[in-house]
């Protein structure tokens, strides 16, 4: 929900203060409408459901992988497509990757977002929305009940969402103050900054900007390319900010916040997976500033995935070199719900 017109329309039926707090508790806690906020008068209850919508997205379709990943995708009030994706693991983590634009300026060659073009930015609460509809998901399958409520009583937390991933449809940091008021409200949801991750291909502005904010968030940089030729290539953004510049705009924000940095690279088979590629990535990063993430590709049709052997070779490489490296577990693929995939359609596989 939009929390500002809810303030503001609270204001004008004359509501103490306190509503809107108790509103928005009860949202975070896990309440599908107002009619399920029974601690507020029935009253008040049918003049919110009339004033202001519960959800500021309509859901289109929800699917679900073997895994226990779940993509839904939304629509915006205006017709704009919004996919998010819930991921579950074993440890008992629940982390949601969250769309911040429907769609992505940016056209990154290998990614289905970047390739539907760009629709608009989102609001603050249209981000934190997805956040809000993964959480009564999780709640309403592997949370208990918390009982009966008061009028005076503060909801029970549920045991829902662990992280948040500002890594969906869009560039973050083009719509950074939006993303601001949205991170800074996920702690109602039990989603601290220091477990709240923001991506970003490049975007210098925003990453000096994000640096002075008083948020321990994560950043973490697209990178897929050692060299500006063949970044430039893959990610049109190189041509406004060269990678010596997005690297020196890391370490400014390593400098000022003391939290490594993670850099996302993209495993293109043929293209950036070669042996002297892995060494002149681990000249380029300081491992000090820098850990660096090596990702499967998720097809979207425009290139071919390196094999296993050759991202373990790659890996191997910048070992030697100096410079650590982790391969993220594709998760969701079935239902094109992985890295790269997210293109604002409704998918054809999966269980609704």
């Amino acid at each position: 929900m939009d929390r500002e017109l809810l303030e503001q329309t609270l204001a004008d039926l004359g509501q103490p203060a306190y509503r809107a707090r108790q509103v928005w508790e009860r949202a975070c806690a896990g309440a599908g409408s107002y009619e399920e906020m029974t601690s507020l008068p029935k009253s008040l209850r049918s003049e919110l459901d009339q004033r202001v919508p519960f959800s500021t997205l309509e859901l289109e379709r929800q699917l679900e992988a073997g895994d226990g990943t779940v993509k839904a995708l939304f629509r915006t009030h205006d017709g704009h497509p919004v996919e998010s994706v819930l991921m579950r693991y074993r440890d008992g983590r629940r982390s949601v990757c969250i769309s911040t634009q429907s769609g992505c300026p940016l056209k990154c060659v290998f990614c289905a977002s970047g390739q539907m073009g760009f629709r608009r930015n989102l609001s603050a609460w249209e981000i934190v929305e997805q956040a809000l509809f993964f959480l009564r998901v999780v709640n309403s399958t592997e949370s208990s009940s918390s009982g009966p409520e008061t009028v005076t009583a503060k909801p029970e937390p549920v045991a829902g969402l662990s992280n948040a991933a500002l890594m969906g449809m869009g560039e973050p940091l083009m719509n950074l103050e939006a993303v601001l008021t949205a991170v800074r409200a996920l702690p109602g949801l039990g989603i601290g900054p220091r477990r709240t991750a923001i991506s970003t291909a490049g975007w210098v502005p925003g990453i000096d900007r994000l640096a002075g904010e008083e948020l321990p968030v994560k950043l973490a940089l697209s990178l897929h390319a050692p060299d500006d030729e063949l970044r430039g290539k893959l990610m049109p953004v190189t041509a406004r900010f060269p990678i010596a510049e997005v690297l020196a705009a890391c370490k400014r924000f390593y400098a000022v916040r003391r939290r490594k940095v993670l850099v996302e690279y993209l495993m293109l088979s043929g293209v950036n997976d070669h042996r002297e590629q892995a060494r002149a990535l681990a000249r380029l990063l300081n491992p000090k500033v820098f850990k660096l993430n090596l990702i499967p590709y998720n097809e979207t049709g425009a290139f071919r995935g390196s094999s296993r052997l050759a991202i373990d070779s790659f890996r191997e490489t910048l070992s030697k070199a100096g410079l650590e490296a982790t391969v993220r577990v594709a998760r969701g693929r079935e239902i094109e719900a992985a890295c790269g995939q997210l293109a604002g359609e409704p998918g054809t596989t999966g269980h609704t």
